[in-house]
């Protein structure tokens, strides 16, 4: 004979309903807890959004119309026409016109253009002779992506471009030479790309995750309180909170540069103390920003977050992955507010082409402005939770 409880109804049914019961009022408080948690409710909708808008609109793998100079030391109707072919292509976007060699190299080694094309003087006599002079191409190959795809077809873009205005035999031949130079890393490696925008991304994600969860550790610990109590101002919590990671991020960038240098071949043919001291200040921006973050959220798990939230769009947008210039304009606006896409170009230009402090100007102040910008809003933020 089965047990059959007060109410009438088996143990094994009551058992059934009751566990059917107990699963639901855990998962209705799950949604309840979620739907207060607004920073994980966000990060639930935004992240895919971000990667289907970032991977689908900004992120192009063949980029086109790189910003290129052109040496042009005669001013003739073939080399106009020839400049107009390269354009055709659509690989080239002329944005500078040099009169000098040093113009033409200060624009390479900072990083402005991609490409640059010298036009020698004497040239279009030299091709009615039928000398078949040379046309100089020099490519920023410090990523080889954006270099290789416009290098590779080079030749043979022109040459279809040109074939009626040019047509000197059958099938018709270049009457002149392409000699693509590909400077900085002419042998496309793709470790000398990587390995120093890797400074900048580990140093990224560590910088940010480390202060991020720095206060709100305080506040889930209780230790806030005790903080707040004592006579100390808001920019000293701040600078106490962030100077110790500065030196951990300095020995990050110190063990990844060394490592890159000894296994991976890095060269290093900038200065070694410029590179420092805009390392610290790269490092210095990161936690700021991630100090900011922190006095945002409220736990620790949504200081994680909000963390890769903007470590996301930094990797994607900074040229670390994907050449930069091949991005559409708007999203090398939103790039520029990243301190990343600056670091990135700051530690190539030091390691791969030798760039000194006015090569890498823009980026240092452009680092600058941001750091002042977290710090300002952070301080703000902080002053108002003393309050």
């Amino acid at each position: 004979m089965s047990i059959v409880a007060s109410s009438g109804q088996p143990r094994e049914v009551r058992d059934i309903f009751g566990f059917w019961r107990r699963s639901y009022a855990m998962l209705l408080k799950e949604f309840i807890q979620l739907r207060r948690d607004r920073v994980s409710f966000a990060m639930i909708v935004m992240i895919p959004v971000m990667q289907l808008l970032l991977f689908g609109y900004a992120i192009n793998t063949t980029p086109r119309n790189l910003p290129s100079a052109v040496l042009l030391q005669e001013d003739s109707d073939l080399g106009r026409s020839i400049l107009k072919a390269m354009e055709n292509t659509a690989y080239f976007r002329f944005t500078r016109e040099v009169h000098t060699v040093e113009e033409f190299d200060e624009l390479l080694q900072s990083g402005k253009v991609l490409f640059g094309v010298e036009i020698p003087r004497g040239f279009e006599r030299a091709v009615r002779r039928g000398d078949r002079p040379a046309l100089l191409v020099a490519a920023d190959a410090t990523d080889p992506v954006a270099a290789g795809s416009a290098l590779g077809t080079l030749g043979s873009l022109v040459q279809t471009a040109l074939q009626h205005d040019l047509h000197t035999g059958d099938p018709p031949n270049m009457p002149f030479e392409i000699r693509a130079h590909a400077r900085y890393n002419p042998a496309a490696s793709s470790r000398l790309n990587i390995v120093p925008g890797l400074v900048g991304t580990i140093l990224t994600m560590t910088m940010l995750i480390f202060t991020a969860l720095s206060v709100t550790r305080e506040i889930e610990r209780g230790t806030m309180e005790s903080l707040l109590s004592m006579p100390i101002k808001p920019v000293e919590v701040m600078f106490g909170k962030i100077i110790p990671y500065v030196l951990v991020g300095f020995i990050q960038a110190t063990l990844i540069i060394g490592i890159g240098v000894l296994l991976f071949g890095v060269p290093i043919l900038g200065s070694v103390a410029m590179l420092a001291v805009l390392t610290t200040l790269f490092i210095t921006t990161n936690l700021s920003i991630g100090y900011t973050f922190s006095t945002i959220v409220q736990n620790q798990l949504q200081a994680m977050q909000l963390s890769m939230m903007f470590f996301l769009p930094s990797i994607l947008l900074s040229g670390f992955m994907f050449p930069f210039a091949g991005m559409p304009v708007w999203a090398q606006y939103l790039g520029e507010g990243l301190p990343l896409t600056h670091y990135i170009r700051i530690v190539r230009a030091i390691l791969l082409k030798g760039a000194t402090v006015a090569n890498v100007q823009y980026d240092a102040i452009a680092l600058i402005a941001l750091m002042l910008l977290a710090m300002t809003i952070a301080v703000t933020r902080f002053r108002r939770t003393l309050d």
